[in-house]
């Protein structure tokens, strides 16, 4: 896996958490039960996260290994915090250091 395709990846499920977030809100609107949206948004981009990583392995036929488990624990990690903080905010501060590693080189 590169690093452009794990931004992608990172991409794909920030896009799916906003929108099975507002799709589970409506529901759980409709059926009167109490929710923390930040929870829900949370939990939902773990479980997209996980999802994408797994369908990722098995569809590209990779083999897991170290590299791939680090970009799997990034990938679920990084997509909690875009759903907790913004999508924007995440990609600003791995442009950052990925423009600071290539200055120190």
């Amino acid at each position: 896996m590169t690093f452009d395709v794990f931004l992608m990846m990172l991409l794909i499920v920030s896009t799916l958490t906003g929108l099975a977030t507002e799709a589970i809100k409506m529901w759980l609107k409709e059926h009167k039960i109490r929710y923390y949206a930040n929870a829900l948004a949370g939990y939902v981009a773990v479980m997209l996260s996980i999802t994408v990583g797994t369908a990722y392995i098995i569809l590209s036929g990779t083999t897991i290994n170290a590299q791939i488990t680090v970009y799997f624990i990034a990938l679920v990690f990084l997509s909690w915090l875009a759903a907790m903080v913004g999508y924007d905010k995440v990609i600003q501060t791995i442009t950052q250091l990925r423009v600071k590693n290539k200055m120190e080189v």
